[in-house]
């Protein structure tokens, strides 16, 4: 599997959007401050996961974006696959021609190793990544450096799910 940047900024920016939305619309520029990813960049991954569903745009004095769907009915997969990355292992791209136009020897091992990663990824929600104490922390370190407004977490994660 080749995660790129691409995938890792999708998930990360998510998982900013999903910690702060109960707040109100998250901007763009606050996310690229505390996460360290470019704004135009933030944009292109913005459109993908807003086509997908994923994110909301509010428009207007306050605007910003929203979560498209309640955290935990948004996996990691979900968001890594609205930006067309690719979870796959094999050499082929699952095409079964790595080896002179046909399968090679290790197609199936490859194949599986992506089947179980996707799984893996499709069974973690924002929700359940985002209520771990150590992204808590975290994520009130970045807005404190940022100069962002702190969350303060609830003391439960009802309003997550």
């Amino acid at each position: 599997m080749k995660l790129s940047t691409k995938g890792r900024y999708a998930v990360t920016a998510m998982m900013d959007l999903a910690i702060h939305d109960q707040e109100g619309p998250v901007t763009l520029a606050d996310i690229s401050k505390c996460q360290g990813i470019s704004l135009s960049y933030l944009e292109q991954l913005f459109s993908k996961l807003r086509k997908e569903g994923l994110v909301d745009g509010v428009r207007g004095p306050g605007g910003g974006y929203r979560l498209g769907k309640i955290a935990n009915q948004i996996s990691i997969a979900d968001i890594i696959s609205a930006v067309d990355e690719n979870i796959d292992s094999t050499n082929c791209l699952g095409n079964e021609d790595c080896n002179k136009g046909e399968r090679c020897l290790t197609h199936h091992l490859w194949e599986d190793l992506s089947n179980k990663l996707y799984e893996f990824l499709d069974g973690i929600t924002l929700s359940q990544f985002i209520n771990r104490p150590e992204v808590r922390e975290v994520s009130q370190r970045q807005d404190t450096t940022a100069s962002r407004i702190a969350t303060m977490f609830p003391p439960s994660s009802a309003s997550l799910n």
